[in-house]
């Protein structure tokens, strides 16, 4: 998966608005604790942050996986 296509999925599942600010603040356990940029920063996969963010919020993804 292209980051360019996680950041879309984020965006689709969270919304405009909300997408850059999750994407920045909100800490994933399943990351280490660590916020989508600082995981894409760190060097983890775009696939696996995705997979993440479907465990952690499946509500909100259900519809992009």
């Amino acid at each position: 998966m292209r980051i360019s296509d996680l950041r879309n999925r984020i965006e689709l599942s969270f919304g405009p608005q909300w997408a850059p600010s999750f994407c920045k603040d909100i800490a994933i356990s399943e990351l280490g604790s660590k916020t989508v940029d600082e995981a894409l920063a760190a060097g983890v996969e775009a696939a696996d942050i995705w997979k993440a963010l479907c465990s952690t919020y499946p509500n909100e993804t259900a519809k992009y996986r």
